[in-house]
């Protein structure tokens, strides 16, 4: 353990206050290919362990790979998407260090020659501010597969007395992207790392280039921090945490290590330039290795792999079939919901994007969405500690069961009890407000004599209704409402009590 693991914190604010951080982002996103990068092994998550190989996959004696074509289609639609230039030609390079889980010992990978360079991207905060991030590379390269140790007590390599290997992610294709430094985020360098990832893994799903499932890690950034006295200074040691996973992680790595490295700074330490790991149940990073800077990996050119020069005319079709974008879609969105930025702000942050254009697009209106899915079912949801879309609801159901007040068949209380059957899945909005008798009274003849009976029951109420304080029949309706289960149209039953007392 180094040194630095020992060190005693600084308090975040005060780390911010008397530090400058500055931030560097390495985001790796698995391509949904059906094949590797460079052999017909099939890419599969949760295969039985070594399975999903060849021997390409394997670096067996005299196999050659193949670049997959699809994966270069998917790493030019994301340089695109990141406004990055696109290379006229590239190559792979061999970029060697010991790795047990690639059986040939180097990783084939982009060095010098990436497909896609000088990009940026906005990045928007929780309260509207935007970021500019400013991208460097985006550039090809395979994952390795996947160890897993044995014997300790935290499942990490130290304190393992055995691993074991399993090269079914060996080959997978991979694209990373790797920022310039994030300069000039103060204190909110944590929002703007997590808010920066989340960007990026919202337009992978948007090009549909990878299913962008961070708890599979489909998406994992590794996440670079240093500190500086002034924002003036040259650029501080930084420290590199690998393979950081969930956007909650990312923000306690930034927290921490900007508190870590005061602390060695305030004692007048030097900052390691190392790997680190992030440890889910402190919060805290340790020690990994020594970084390497590039030339420790002795790249050279891929000799088995020609060069990729993709045609101008080929990047101008694969711009033309962009999506809309997650940026130009809120905007839109905004414009055609009504919606305010805060308003738009919050589905966002809630993850109800998605659910609520579903259930327009089913048929019911945007406010009407919002109101459901940010309402009754996110209570739901944070009750039972899930996200909105693993909810036992869909869109569609959201937007019958709001036609159904919109009808007048149910009204609003009757419409939550509707919910709660549906989230049990005892059938669809309508056929539970069939089948369980839910459906509003408005018969005249049945309404009327309730409104009698409260009538009767409630001779001061009364009396100041027809003495002019017309507000008071809220006093009648309720009893109303109770005597029917809530069924009442309380429209209808307001109607009929000003009817019978002779009010206008």
């Amino acid at each position: 353990m180094s040194t630095a693991d020992t060190t005693e914190l600084v308090d975040y604010d005060e780390a911010v206050d008397r530090y400058d951080p500055v931030l560097g982002i390495e985001v790796h996103v698995e391509l949904g290919t059906d094949t590797k990068m460079f052999d017909g092994a099939p890419n599969v998550f949760a295969a039985e362990p070594n399975t999903a190989i060849t021997p390409v996959s394997l670096g067996l004696p005299g196999t050659l790979p193949v670049v997959n074509g699809t994966a270069i289609e998917y790493a030019i639609k994301i340089g695109l998407a990141l406004n990055c230039q696109i290379a006229e030609t590239c190559r792979f390079s061999r970029k060697q260090y010991f790795y047990p889980d690639l059986t040939k010992n180097f990783q084939t990978s982009q060095y010098d020659e990436p497909i896609a360079f000088d990009g940026w991207i906005d990045v928007e905060l929780e309260d509207g501010e935007t970021v500019r991030v400013q991208i460097e590379r985006a550039h090809m390269e395979e994952d390795a597969g996947k160890n897993t140790h044995l014997g300790g007590a935290a499942g990490r390599i130290q304190g393992a007395t055995r691993s074991l290997v399993d090269y079914n992610r060996a080959g997978v294709p991979l694209v990373e992207i790797v920022t310039r430094p994030i300069e000039g985020v103060g204190e909110r360098a944590p929002e703007v790392a997590a808010a920066y990832v989340r960007t990026l893994r919202d337009i992978f799903r948007t090009l549909e280039v990878s299913e962008a499932r961070m708890e599979r890690g489909n998406v994992r950034a590794d996440i670079n921090v240093s500190l500086r006295p002034e924002p003036e200074s040259p650029l501080g040691t930084r420290t590199e945490t690998k393979n950081v996973n969930s956007f909650r992680s990312i923000e306690r790595t930034v927290r921490f290590e900007i508190s870590r490295q005061a602390g060695i700074l305030d004692a007048g330490g030097t900052v390691i330039q190392e790997t680190r790991h992030f440890h889910e149940d402190t919060g805290h990073t340790s020690s990994g290795r020594v970084k390497s800077d590039a030339e420790d990996y002795r790249y050279f050119p891929e000799p088995d792999l020609v060069p990729v020069a993709p045609s101008r005319e080929w990047v101008e079709e694969i711009r033309a079939t962009l999506p809309e974008l997650p940026a130009a879609r809120r905007r839109r969105l905004i414009g055609e919901w009504g919606f305010t930025d805060l308003e738009m702000r919050d589905v966002i942050n809630a993850g109800a994007l998605d659910l609520i254009e579903s259930t327009v697009a089913a048929g019911t209106s945007a406010q009407a969405a919002r109101k459901w899915w940010m309402g009754e079912l996110a209570r739901t949801a944070k009750e039972q500690d899930l996200e909105l879309e693993q909810l036992a609801v869909t869109p569609g159901q959201i937007a019958e069961l709001q036609g159904l007040v919109d009808g007048k068949k149910i009204n609003d209380k009757i419409a939550k009890q509707v919910l709660g059957k549906v989230l049990e899945a005892k059938g669809d909005p309508a056929t539970i407000v069939e089948s369980e008798g839910l459906a509003v009274v408005s018969d005249d003849s049945v309404l009327t004599g309730a409104v009698d009976q409260a009538i009767a029951d409630n001779p001061e109420v009364v009396e100041k209704i027809r003495g002019g304080k017309v507000q008071a029949i809220g006093a009648l309706i309720g009893p109303i409402m109770k005597a029917t289960r809530g069924q009442a149209d309380a429209g209808r039953v307001r109607e009929i009590i000003m009817e019978r007392l002779g009010v206008s």
